[in-house]
């Protein structure tokens, strides 16, 4: 297996950067701004896939970077929708999503249908992190794995 040099680095990083810095064109301020399920993903290398240590750090930066943009939205000048999808196992495909009308004509306000309320969950400390959030409205369904749709009210248009 191959060895991954300046971990330690990379996971100190996780905790103090913010990366819409990094984001020139990320500008909410511009009345023609849109986004088509603009998404990022901050596990880009899988590394909490095999395990939930590796895997948390990924997550508090998803939910910091989600609070970020709870802040930043309140400039748009248009209807939005702010969430994350959360897989079960798969700590890559962790995504937080913006998303507004938009030219491409994608369906807004989005929907998922059939999601509920109770976890579908069955990854445990995936589950016991989720329900140790605090003001967030969460959905669970089933595709090729359980996720869990996570969102607050209020900001910007609900997503049930």
């Amino acid at each position: 297996m191959k060895r991954h040099r300046g971990l330690r680095r990379y996971y100190k990083n996780l905790a103090i950067q913010n990366d819409f810095d990094k984001m020139t064109w990320l500008d909410f301020e511009k009345t023609d701004t849109w986004f088509d399920n603009w998404h990022v993903h901050f596990d880009r290398h899988g590394y909490g896939n095999n395990s939930f240590k590796k895997r948390k750090p990924h997550l508090d930066k998803l939910f910091r970077h989600f609070e970020i943009l709870v802040d930043k939205t309140k400039g748009l000048k248009t209807n939005f929708q702010l969430y994350t999808i959360l897989l079960d196992f798969d700590s890559y495909s962790d995504a937080l999503f913006l998303h507004t009308p938009n030219p491409n004509n994608s369906q807004f306000p989005f929907r998922i249908e059939e999601l509920k309320h109770e976890s579908t969950l069955k990854n445990k400390q995936l589950k016991d992190y989720i329900e140790n959030l605090i003001g967030f409205e969460k959905l669970y369904g089933q595709a090729d794995e359980a996720f869990c749709l996570l969102y607050k009210k209020g900001t910007g248009i609900d997503l049930k």
